[in-house]
């Protein structure tokens, strides 16, 4: 697969079909063949697109270092922005995201919103009031990792509760080096979305998909930014049968964009 060479680490990507370019993310922890056995591979739904996927630094077949700021939402966003400079360069594109991948997107669309033409965040993570907590969770994950070892961070994750939209798919481990899986927690743990007043500055056509019951990906924060952004109401799934109909839901939108039939 082809690569990008960042600043202390390696992208790896892939490009797919043709047509008006899309750009999809993943989660924490996660990566591109994660996204599809977790239901979050909504770039599938679209035809006569090309696709741009890649793993963050550090998660599934890029290569990083263990610097824990290199984690934060906006060094992410640079890596993104960079991306699409040297593979889709000139062309504004759709962005698609899940937690981590949309705040990604956020942090890049404040900086450049000239590199996008519509936002798809789906499960966005915890944020202002609601990360301080989970920002907690995250260091003591990573002192977890340090103290006993990468099984105890499984099990601990395989014990957690899960919302009941994904209630029928795999429990993946960890798409992260395990030399540099503290790291990462760390860097998740120091980093939030921008404050809402900056994100309203934002004037792109965005999707915002939820899920219910997860204390990490929390109604509130979808709710927050559905207010705030301009685009469709907010879409919850409280079901597997729910977020299979993402994809085409994502396909609709991103079509619609396309088309010009989007309005605020």
């Amino acid at each position: 697969m082809p690569t990008l060479d960042l600043p202390r680490c390696r992208l790896s990507y892939d490009v797919t079909g043709s047509g008006p370019p899309v750009v999809q993310l993943h989660g924490l922890l996660s990566d591109r063949a994660a996204n599809t056995a977790g239901g979050l591979d909504l770039a599938a739904g679209l035809s006569g697109h090309r696709t741009v996927r890649y793993d963050a630094r550090g998660h599934g077949r890029s290569a990083a270092q263990p610097v824990a700021g290199d984690w934060a939402w906006p060094r992410l966003a640079e890596d993104l922005l960079r991306l699409l400079d040297a593979v889709v360069p000139g062309e504004p594109v759709h962005g698609i995201g899940p937690s981590m991948g949309a705040a990604t997107l956020l942090h890049a669309a404040l900086a450049r919103p000239e590199r996008f033409r519509s936002l798809t965040l789906c499960v966005p993570s915890t944020a202002w009031a609601t990360r301080r907590g989970q920002a907690e969770a995250y260091r003591q994950g990573a002192e977890l990792v340090e103290r006993h070892g990468l099984e105890a961070y499984h099990r601990a994750g395989r014990a957690a509760a899960r919302p009941p939209a994904v209630a029928n798919r795999p429990v993946h481990p960890p798409r992260v080096d395990p030399a540099l899986l503290a790291a990462v927690l760390r860097g998740a743990a120091g980093t939030d979305l921008p404050p809402v007043g900056e994100l309203s500055r934002i004037r792109l056509p965005t999707l915002v998909l939820a899920w219910s019951d997860d204390p990490t990906h929390p109604l509130s924060t979808a709710e927050a930014l559905r207010a705030v952004l301009p685009g469709e109401d907010l879409h919850v799934a409280g079901a597997p049968a729910e977020l299979a109909g993402w994809p085409r839901r994502c396909a609709d939108f991103v079509q619609a964009v396309e088309a010009g039939r989007w309005t605020r």
